[in-house]
């Protein structure tokens, strides 16, 4: 009977593999990317827009993040060049920048009087396996102007056959363990830190854990013998 019920769920799992919509470059289907897990949150069906990589409309809807973006076209010549996208959403300015525009581009937002980002107060890292442009690490970089009471996100996207970004420890020294992080989970390599070593995870580890191809492990439990199974190879309630 068992058997029966396992071959049954096996060919519904086909059926709606089969039947499901398509999925195209860059588009995650079902709520956390998930299939064929017996979803009940009623999320299972949707299916995420395709990403548009382009930047938005000026003038932008934000008033701080036209200052911002005019203030560099003012006093950084080159930022045509570095900046691939200039994207407003929900009230915040993104910066798509090149890598080798990192530091003189973040020298002048730090150093301008009409910019000063003084405070980088978080940097994060960010896998996107099937990002449109094929590099799937990001660098997410979030700065604070203390000056003027603005925000401003700095993002810098690379591909995993060369992980490099320049470290941003010699502008903003609390950059120093973001980085850090960011190369033990993700393994993006920041050139120029003064000391990338792992800071999570043993210095030994194989393998960076946050990244969405990584192995999903179990945990054992000293209880009877029993463990708790990878989420992947847990029973389906559907």
């Amino acid at each position: 009977m068992s058997g029966e019920r396992g071959q049954a769920q096996d060919a519904a799992g086909e059926l709606v593999a089969a039947g499901g919509p398509a999925r195209g470059p860059g588009q995650r289907q079902d709520a956390f990317g998930a299939g064929g897990t017996g979803d009940t949150s009623g999320f299972g069906g949707l299916v995420a827009p395709v990403p548009v990589l382009t930047s938005s409309e000026r003038p932008f809807a934000d008033a701080d993040a036209n200052t911002v973006y005019d203030a560099l076209e003012r006093v950084f010549p080159r930022l045509g060049e570095a900046v691939e996208r200039a994207v407003v959403d929900r009230g915040e300015l993104t910066l798509h920048v090149r890598r080798e525009a990192l530091l003189a581009l973040g020298q002048t937002l730090r150093d301008d009087p009409g910019l000063r980002f003084e405070l980088l107060s978080s940097l994060s890292g960010v896998d996107y396996p099937d990002d449109l442009t094929g590099r799937r690490l990001h660098s997410v970089v979030h700065l604070t102007s203390m000056t003027h009471r603005r925000r401003l996100r700095v993002e810098v996207s690379v591909g995993d056959d060369d992980p490099t970004v320049p470290s941003l420890t010699s502008v903003w020294p609390t950059a120093d363990w973001h980085e850090r992080e960011a190369y033990d989970l993700f393994g993006i390599v920041y050139t120029g830190h003064p000391g990338l070593t792992r800071i999570m995870m043993p210095d030994d580890w194989i393998g960076h854990p946050q990244r969405k191809d990584y192995p999903l492990g179990g945990i054992p439990v000293d209880y009877k013998g029993a463990t708790v199974p990878p989420p992947d190879e847990r029973r389906s309630y559907s």
